[in-house]
């Protein structure tokens, strides 16, 4: 978000009181409300609550309700907030600032998506549809996090979504390490039982070990896959997990 400029105390008072206008404009919304060290979402929160406590409900509280909806405030928390604050302002207070609220807020808010549930318990993007669908069961996305180093990506299965029996090879190196950052989810290679990947799972996979992984049946999963250097290296995709197969899991 970009700096924030306020005139509406030189438009309304700077003939009047143009030392007050100074101060409204440049040193309270100029430095105050420009300085980094609280994000704007918190200080409109902080505001509203300050003018439910000290009773004011006036056009300056209206001004400052839709200011905290354009720094992110939403319908769900705006409610939650008031409920809150007047618990300590008083139960006549929080009525008034709900009308407020009411004519800022005015639009349903669309209900979060599964993807979009998910994308807040992860603190890396989802990504983009997987390009490499076709070697998975379910839908699976992919973000690039690094190209550098250990080049290293983030995939993401919905429910259910499992990719393809497949092998590293390399002719030394090689190989690839899992590291579950979200939801649950099965790592297996052939001849050995699965092992569940909850967030901080660490999977090391050498070259040359035919393996799966993809999600629980009833939970998305999200894990970081480093690629390991290796000479040679290369990615051969083989058949499906079946239905069956994957039925044997716990649930």
């Amino acid at each position: 978000m970009g700096k924030i400029v306020q005139t509406a105390g030189r438009d309304q008072l700077g003939n009047f009181a143009p030392e007050f206008a100074h101060f409204n404009d440049d040193i309270l919304f100029g430095e105050n409300w420009n300085n980094t060290d609280i994000d704007l979402k918190t200080r409109s929160i902080i505001v509203i609550s300050v003018f439910m406590g000290r009773g004011l409900a006036d056009s300056s509280l209206k001004y400052h309700l839709m200011t905290a909806k354009q720094n992110g405030v939403t319908k769900k928390e705006i409610a939650a907030i008031i409920t809150h604050a007047g618990f300590y302002a008083g139960w006549p207070m929080a009525w008034a600032v709900f009308n407020m609220a009411k004519e800022v807020w005015t639009e349903d808010e669309p209900a979060l998506t599964d993807k979009e549930k998910f994308q807040k318990e992860i603190f890396l993007p989802i990504g983009d549809p997987n390009p490499f669908g076709q070697f998975f069961i379910g839908q699976s996305y992919l973000a690039p996090i690094t190209d550098k180093q250990a080049p290293c990506f983030n995939v993401t299965f919905e429910p259910g979504c499992r990719n393809n029996w497949h092998i590293h090879h390399a002719k030394t190196g090689g190989g690839q390490m899992l590291i579950c950052i979200g939801g649950r989810g099965w790592y297996q290679e052939w001849g050995k039982e699965p092992v569940e990947m909850t967030p901080g799972t660490v999977i090391n996979i050498p070259a040359e070990v035919k393996h799966w992984h993809g999600a629980a049946a009833d939970s998305w999963f999200a894990h970081l896959a480093f690629e390991i250097e290796g000479e040679e290296t290369s990615n051969e995709w083989c058949e499906p997990v079946t239905d069956g197969e994957y039925a044997k899991l716990e649930k």
